[in-house]
């Protein structure tokens, strides 16, 4: 039998390369993440998504995207509809909590919907990052708000939409992004915050610790761990995001080839840090580059996946299949299409002016 690795990796085009193929038959990946380069139109991205199933030998593989709208939207216009980003809703839900919530859900079953009509199964989303005064504006707009409540609240409302479409959510980046000065896809950030102050970052991912999967953050907290950044730190994995966030279920690091892996102790090649997050308490490295190279670098260093990791992945493929905490007004079996969504999500940001 060919071995799973605990690995998610990205393709280098829009329909794998006869390496590519070779390569994940043998050492076959939990899992794939899809880019602008891989989309082209809808019947190619099915036909990619129906290839990967095969590859992987299984229906429910995780097939990852990040289509949180806004600026980070691998699916954009003109060939797929436009999204707004977080921040919208987190100012409709300044004006009126139950309208933007309604508003956040609906947008994210109609993501889901277009996710699942092509095959895609894993949207990285909601942002729980709880964005603080002269921080790196690489959150931003992605994040809902600064009030740590109103992120649970939407970021609840987000889980709850992307399920009832039929796909895995993915709560990040934990412990919280919202401090961090710096890029982390560039370098480093440090965030110098005392332990208490951090609770505030803490609180979104307490709220959502029943997600079913949840990515890392590429930042060092000295408050927890002075040498490593949360992706590669025993210490946070354990005594913070599995201790005191309480989160049980599928854990995935944020891309492994970002630089601020590779300033730390673990950082000298993809190998080393692919080994470093597993070590630490990830189920999975994900690397995102889509060379071939790399991705067998990565696939080559590590073991095939432990039974821990096995049953968290498929709790975590079940659960966006299973009953969703929130039900809707549509009929059963007649579930709204995509334009009806739309349609529902700008009637309610509209009730606040927010259209």
């Amino acid at each position: 039998m060919p071995q799973v690795i605990p690995a998610i990796v990205g393709l280098a085009g829009p329909s794998p390369t006869d390496e590519e193929r070779r390569l994940f038959a043998r050492l076959r990946p939990a899992g794939f993440i899809l880019f602008a380069r891989n989309l082209e139109e809808p019947d190619q991205v099915r036909a990619l998504t129906a290839e990967l199933r095969a590859l992987a030998g299984r229906d429910r593989v995780p097939i990852l995207i990040d289509q949180e709208g806004g600026r980070v939207a691998r699916l954009a216009p003109p060939r797929w509809p436009a999204f707004p980003p977080a921040a919208r809703f987190g100012a409709a839900y300044a004006a009126a909590p139950a309208t933007a919530m309604a508003a956040a859900r609906a947008n994210a079953q109609a993501i889901g919907t277009l996710l699942t009509g092509l095959g895609i199964t894993v949207n990285c989303l909601p942002v729980l990052d709880v964005p603080q005064e002269g921080a790196h504006d690489v959150i931003g707009d992605r994040a809902f708000a600064t009030d740590p409540l109103a992120v649970a609240a939407l970021g609840r409302a987000v889980l709850d939409g992307l399920q009832a479409a039929g796909v895995v959510g993915v709560i990040k980046h934990v412990p919280g992004h919202g401090r961090a000065t710096a890029d982390s896809h560039v370098e480093l950030p440090i965030v110098s915050a005392p332990e208490a102050a951090l609770e505030t970052d803490l609180l979104p991912f307490h709220r959502l610790r029943d997600a079913p999967m949840a990515m890392t953050a590429h930042v060092l907290y000295p408050a927890w761990d002075a040498e490593r950044s949360a992706s590669v730190s025993p210490t946070i994995l354990s005594r913070i995001v599995r201790g005191r966030i309480g989160f049980a279920g599928l854990l995935v690091s944020d891309d492994i080839g970002m630089q601020a892996l590779a300033q730390g102790p673990d950082g000298a090649t993809l190998a080393a840090r692919a080994r470093a997050v597993v070590a630490a308490g990830c189920d999975l490295a994900l690397h995102c580059s889509g060379d071939v190279a790399e991705a067998r670098e990565v696939l080559e260093a590590l073991p095939p996946m432990s039974e821990e990791t096995w049953r968290r992945l498929a709790a975590a493929m079940a659960w966006a299949q299973g009953p969703a905490r929130w039900r809707t007004d549509d009929p059963p079996g007649s579930p709204p299409t995509l334009a009806e969504l739309l349609d529902r999500r700008d009637r309610l940001l509209a009730e606040v002016g927010l259209a």
